[in-house]
């Protein structure tokens, strides 16, 4: 497993989808997950460090956990299958580990707000990471003009944005 952090949550100008992009700790691999508006909110709210008044799902799922004595480990992207990511929370109860099923959304949205690592399997990486191509030169990462990384498209995400239909959107 490789430790990753948030890099950033994107959200599409064209439609209302987001992409939270996983970083590889040690290297310049990225992860890009294409997640649900609810989802993204949720974490984006809780990494800018932004208070609700009332409890979000994800919020409400943490203090649940706390109640019944159970502390929230790790979570880990552990597979992809047919193009879709699957993930696991471990918790720690009564003295022992339990894994739980989950959407990657929901265990990222977790994990900021448990504060604790986020693993993605080394298949996982090679099967939809991606690594910013290097220059001619070979000494940087190709940037765009604001400075960030550019990022090649992988498969998956390339073949959702030729099927959509953009006519009259110009």
């Amino acid at each position: 497993m490789v430790e990753v952090t948030i890099d950033s949550v994107r959200v599409s100008l064209m439609s209302q989808h987001r992409i939270v992009i996983l970083k590889d700790m040690h290297s310049p691999r990225f992860l890009p997950i294409w997640i649900g508006p609810f989802e993204a909110d949720a974490i984006t709210i809780e990494l800018q460090g932004l208070k609700v008044a009332r409890p979000l799902t994800h919020d409400l799922l943490q203090a649940m956990i706390e109640k019944l004595g159970a502390e929230v480990e790790q979570v880990a992207i552990t597979d992809l299958r047919n193009d879709t990511f699957y993930a696991r929370i471990t918790l720690y109860v009564k003295g022992r580990q339990m894994d739980v099923d989950s959407r990657p959304s929901d265990a990222i949205a977790l994990a900021v707000r448990a504060r604790v690592p986020i693993y993605v399997s080394e298949e996982v990486l090679d099967q939809a990471g991606i690594t910013p191509e290097r220059d001619l030169e070979g000494s940087e990462a190709a940037q765009s003009p604001d400075g960030t990384p550019e990022v090649e498209t992988p498969e998956v995400f390339r073949e959702f944005l030729e099927g959509l239909d953009l006519t009259g959107l110009e």
